[in-house]
């Protein structure tokens, strides 16, 4: 069974005790195979409907808002990119298409992350005070 736009993975359904790991599907999924979490194999059997409440999720390298993308990886893959929603202190990996996507991977792939210590020096024409 793939994954489908909209569906929420929480770790809480089956594990408790766990991190609270929760992903929103945004695309793709169709090549899904598993989170691993907490030492715990995530599947389609941790689909929910409606989130339980963030209480007690820990929060690890993940942050919140943060989008997982397969595609960017690996142009051959079905572009599952999940978000997250809560938790995720005990996060590894996605296996996709068989395909592995970590927090690593994609803290490559930020905004601007190939532009750190370089400086801009702002065009000679260009005003340094005033009213845009």
């Amino acid at each position: 069974m793939a994954l489908k736009k909209g569906d929420i993975i929480d770790e809480r359904k089956r594990f408790p005790d766990s991190c609270g790991l929760m992903l929103k599907v945004l695309s793709g999924g169709e090549g899904f195979q598993k989170v691993i979490c907490c030492g715990h194999e995530l599947t389609e059997e941790d689909v929910v409907t409606s989130p339980e409440a963030s209480r007690g999720r820990k929060k690890g390298t993940l942050v919140l808002g943060m989008t997982l993308d397969e595609k960017k990886l690996y142009s051959d893959s079905c572009g599952l990119r999940m978000m997250v929603m809560d938790g995720g202190a005990g996060f590894q990996e996605i296996i996709c298409c068989d395909h592995s996507v970590t927090d690593k991977a994609m803290q490559d792939l930020q905004f601007g992350s190939g532009m750190r210590g370089a400086t801009q020096t702002p065009s000679p024409n260009t005003p340094q005070t005033g009213n845009a």
